[in-house]
């Protein structure tokens, strides 16, 4: 299993569009992919848009990505590259 804390930067937050993006991209890899808002017990399946758009992560919060797999390594990677350079 590979876990990394990442921050959202982009302005609206991971809604809509950019959970669309960021469900595309996970659903790429075989890896079961997961998201926890830093400071709680529940963890969300980032390969379903309602989990994401339930969980609502806002710009500049922080969350626990994490990946357990065949190509955990790479999942976790590309994830945290597309949540760094997120734009509008």
């Amino acid at each position: 299993m590979v876990e990394k804390q990442i921050t959202i930067q982009n302005e609206t937050g991971l809604h809509a569009r950019p959970a669309t993006e960021f469900v595309q991209l996970a659903g790429k890899f075989q890896s079961k992919i997961d998201l926890q808002r830093v400071g709680e017990d529940d963890w969300y399946n980032a390969k379903s848009i309602i989990m994401l758009m339930t969980l609502g992560l806002a710009q500049g919060e922080q969350a626990l990505l994490r990946a357990e797999g065949a190509d955990e390594q790479a999942a976790v990677d590309a994830l945290s590259d597309l949540v760094a350079n997120m734009k509008d």
